[in-house]
């Protein structure tokens, strides 16, 4: 015998499976429609008048009473039938003919009584003695027509619950789909057969967070390493951080790198209408972690389930968004939990998490993932730059320079907005001058190139503009400027001025007011040359006033209020206020001292540097966009020695320096007298 191969027949996927729902809304479908069609909506329907009449001319072959329906069938004799069909066409009407062979009445008619009907019946055949006769017969039948109506409702109804359902469980072809799944858990699994590409060299700029969620992935791993040392693996780590700063990033990373099947979903996934499901998804979730041995689960905007849990509601009220907080809060550390499952969560809202939550024990670690500083914005300018076709001019220490403040998502945006400009002017490689714009677009918004504005509207945009340029130029305090535009971008921004901050997390009361100072030298320059000021002073006007309350109210950086702060994270905005109105008072007097104070500093600087400010704004007309080195050029270096933040990074002087040597500096100044002089002439 020889020994035949067997057939191997490939497992259907799990989306294959049969959706019992449709086959059973078809069946009940086709049911209708049968008896539909077996009801007598085809034959025609008569009075009794036409009966009698077909009666006396002779025209009836046979009729048959049916008593229950109180309702009677009438089949016509070849004459009458040739008489009911000239009419039918006659009139247009589309009735079911008279099949040879098969029972089917020409016409019924309604009968108001069955007792009466038959009486009559008998009369007329009793009149009829002297021609031919017709077969009478009375039958009882039972009517389906009346069981039409309630299918119909009942199938309507398990359909529009059905669809319900089907939409509230997670829409079609999922497993929480089905009518009776609601309470299953929606989270996305991803194990070997199903793998995140991301890894952790896809996430840079956040060397301490992957340190620390490394660890989790390796114990997972090699649990061993620290059991031998009586180390328990943590139970939860909670990403916190601004948005866009890669905490779904990081945990697809944990995910792409863990060797467990990993679970992922949104806090809002256990949100529903339905009392109870939540609670269910929660414990579902875990349930279905805890059957793959080790597993990871990720939940993403905690928040939306994970609030603090507040004592002033109603007695007897039933929260469903509490019942699933507590639902996991057991599941996590609860009486019978073991350390097999690991929580990774993020929120941008930490402080209106309950802190049960955060407690050791369920959260163990708290790891920050702030914003990147400079040397992490170059590592994340480097990841985003790998996929684009690059000029040699590109440099990621440079971007990261002119980047300050900047998320990782920011970067990225910065990245692919620099690729798009590069193509709209049909470039090969992107050079320096596309991330140039594309950060100008990210930070002021999209160039108005087509934005009317008057010649009176321009010359104040660009003293005003001059006016922050020159203040921030001679402050020593204020940061330095990179850029200064009277270019119309965004909204209603008409103009910008951009500098280069320094990084740093503490600020002296000096460097404060030399920023208020800087701030107040677009409106300052308006009141100097025009005698009037303007509206365009708005944002700046905004931004020192909440610099001045805070340096009263919340740094305790003044005299007559003393070293107190009023800031408290946790106190909602429509609290009342914790001082006095006397206290109120001197805050609002103490600021408008400040405001007043800096006010009048910027105006006797600016007036001292007129005639550099009015060089500058002549420039800015011609020019619309003047960089640093334009202003080293037009009013001289900045009178302080100290190292911006990127010629810290790179450790050597920056590339205006290097070009402003001791044997150039004559030049210049020649260059800048011809200058002056030509703007002058040309003005």
């Amino acid at each position: 015998m020889t020994d035949k191969k067997k057939k191997i027949i490939p497992k259907k996927p799990l989306g294959d499976k049969p959706n019992y729902q449709i086959w059973i809304i078809v069946s009940l479908l086709f049911i209708i429609v049968t008896l539909f069609m077996f009801n007598d909506k085809g034959i025609a329907k008569k009075s009794e008048s036409d009966f009698n009449t077909d009666l006396k001319e002779g025209n009836i072959e046979k009729l048959i009473f049916i008593p229950n329906q109180l309702q009677a069938e009438v089949f016509l004799n070849e004459k009458g039938a040739k008489k009911f069909l000239a009419e039918e066409k006659k009139e247009g009407e589309k009735t079911m003919p008279n099949i040879k062979g098969v029972e089917i009445p020409h016409y019924t008619f309604r009968v108001a009584s069955s007792e009466s009907f038959d009486n009559r019946v008998s009369v007329l055949l009793q009149k009829k003695s002297d021609k031919k006769n017709f077969a009478y017969e009375v039958e009882m039948r039972e009517d389906y027509s009346t069981y039409i109506s309630p299918l119909i409702s009942i199938a309507l109804f398990v359909g529009v619950f059905w669809f319900l359902m089907k939409r509230m469980g997670g829409g079609a072809g999922g497993p929480g789909g089905q009518i009776f799944n609601i309470g299953k858990s929606k989270a996305a699994l991803f194990d070997a057969q199903n793998k995140i590409k991301i890894t952790f060299a896809d996430v840079a700029g956040l060397d301490e967070a992957k340190e620390e969620v490394m660890e989790i992935v390796e114990f997972l791993k090699t649990p061993e390493k620290f059991t031998k040392l009586g180390g328990k693996i943590p139970k939860g780590a909670l990403l916190v951080g601004p948005p866009g700063t890669g905490k779904t990033l990081l945990a697809k990373a944990v995910a792409g790198e863990a060797g467990v099947p990993f679970f992922s979903l949104s806090g809002s996934d256990f949100v529903e209408m339905f009392v109870g499901v939540g609670a269910a998804r929660v414990r579902d979730l875990f349930k279905k972690a805890k059957e793959k041995g080790s597993a990871i689960i990720f939940i993403d905007e905690i928040d939306a389930i994970g609030r603090s849990r507040s004592g002033g509601k109603m007695p007897g009220g039933n929260d469903e968004r509490e019942n699933t907080l507590n639902s996991l809060l057991v599941e996590m550390d609860g009486f019978g939990t073991d350390n097999a499952v690991i929580i990774l969560a993020a929120t941008n809202r930490p402080d209106v998490l309950d802190p049960a939550l955060l407690r050791p024990g369920r959260f163990d670690r708290q790891i920050s993932i702030d914003k990147p500083d400079i040397i992490g914005r170059e590592a994340i300018f480097k990841v985003h730059l790998k996929p684009l076709v690059l000029n040699s001019d590109v440099d990621a220490k440079k971007l990261s320079a002119q980047t300050p403040g900047f998320a990782g998502a920011e970067i990225m945006n910065v990245c692919n907005e620099a690729a798009l400009i590069a193509a709209r002017h049909s470039k090969d490689k992107i050079d320096m001058q596309d991330f140039q714009d594309a950060i100008d677009r990210s930070i002021g918004g999209l160039e108005k190139k087509n934005k009317i504005i008057s010649p009176e509207e321009k010359k104040i945009v660009a003293y005003h503009e001059a006016g922050h340029a020159i203040a921030g130029w001679y402050l020593e305090h204020a940061d330095p400027l990179v850029k200064v535009s009277i270019v119309p971008r965004g909204v209603a921004a008409l103009g910008y001025a951009q500098y280069l901050p320094k990084e740093q997390f503490l600020y002296q009361t000096e460097q404060l007011l030399d920023t208020m100072c800087m701030t107040l030298g677009g409106r300052a320059a308006e009141e100097i040359f025009f005698n009037k000021i303007s509206t365009g002073a708005q944002n700046d006007l905004e931004r020192i006033t909440k610099l001045a309350y805070s340096m009263v109210t919340v740094y305790g950086m003044n005299d007559k209020v003393g070293h107190i702060s009023f800031y408290d994270a946790q106190r909602s905005e429509f609290a009342s206020r914790p001082y006095s109105e006397a206290t109120a008072q001197i805050i609002d007097e103490e600021v408008k001292k400040i405001i007043d104070s800096a006010y009048k500093r910027t105006i006797e600087l600016l007036e001292s540097k007129k005639e550099k400010l009015e060089i500058l704004a002549k420039q800015l007309l011609e020019k619309e966009v003047l960089y640093q080195a334009d202003l080293v050029t037009l009013i001289g270096k900045r009178p302080f020695e100290e190292a911006t933040t990127y010629e810290q990074f790179t450790d050597n002087k920056s590339d205006i320096e290097e070009a402003v040597t001791e044997q150039e500096e004559e030049k210049l100044v020649e260059e800048k007298i011809n200058t002056e002089s030509s703007i002058d002439t040309v003005v």
